[in-house]
């Protein structure tokens, strides 16, 4: 499990396709701090467990299902990447409990400033849209976010400066892919609410008079 607070960038040395996947090696510092075989990382918010590594990188395999539904087919030498290490059980929360798990990708369409801070827009598909609500979390290419606003597929969030300074929110250009990871509460409400074919009793009055929505 992840925070979504996002602990540096790394810059990607190798992105090579394999019959399985693809190989990742990532250039970094902080991360390396007390890396070990089998460490969980999560890349632009993927959870990935490392399999080799050296005084200045790591490498990851990538699996198919990953880059399926992630912006993996994008990297490339010389790409940034936001990196988080697994939380601990003695970490604060600061974030929202992230899986590390894309659901799927939404495409960056514009950025306004308020002088202060930066509403950045994108496009989700049908599918992401429905787990999303307004003041909601989110997570993008790994980052915990909150939902500004929703207009159809379109959402927005507040970015602080600190937190474009330190992602790779600060190198998105109009029509790039991100990766998304959807509040996990809103697909386990999904479940439990359609058990096969058949419709429980949790209803959306349900949720209402008992707060989960």
């Amino acid at each position: 499990m992840f925070t979504g607070l996002i602990e540096e960038t790394g810059t990607v040395k190798l992105f090579e396709k394999t019959q399985s996947g693809a190989l990742l090696t990532v250039e970094c510092k902080k991360i390396l701090e007390d890396i070990k075989l089998g460490a969980s990382i999560a890349i632009n918010g993927a959870c990935h467990t490392v399999i080799d590594f050296s005084a200045n990188s790591f490498t990851v395999q990538t699996s198919n299902e990953t880059l399926s539904v992630s912006n993996f087919e994008k990297l490339k030498s010389g790409s940034i990447v936001n990196l988080e290490r697994a939380m601990t059980l003695s970490s604060r929360l600061d974030g929202h409990l992230v899986s590390g798990h894309i659901d799927g990708t939404a495409t960056f369409l514009e950025q306004t400033s308020d002088g202060f801070s930066n509403k950045l827009f994108f496009r989700l598909n049908e599918q992401l849209k429905k787990y999303v609500i307004y003041k909601g979390s989110i997570t993008i290419n790994g980052i915990s976010l909150t939902v500004a606003s929703i207009a159809n597929t379109v959402i927005s969030v507040e970015v602080i400066p600190h937190t474009m300074q330190n992602t790779n929110l600060n190198t998105l250009k109009v029509g790039d892919i991100v990766n998304i990871e959807t509040d996990v509460i809103a697909k386990y409400i999904e479940n439990f609410s359609h058990v096969g074919n058949n419709t429980t009793n949790i209803t959306k009055s349900f949720l209402e008079e008992n707060g989960f929505i």
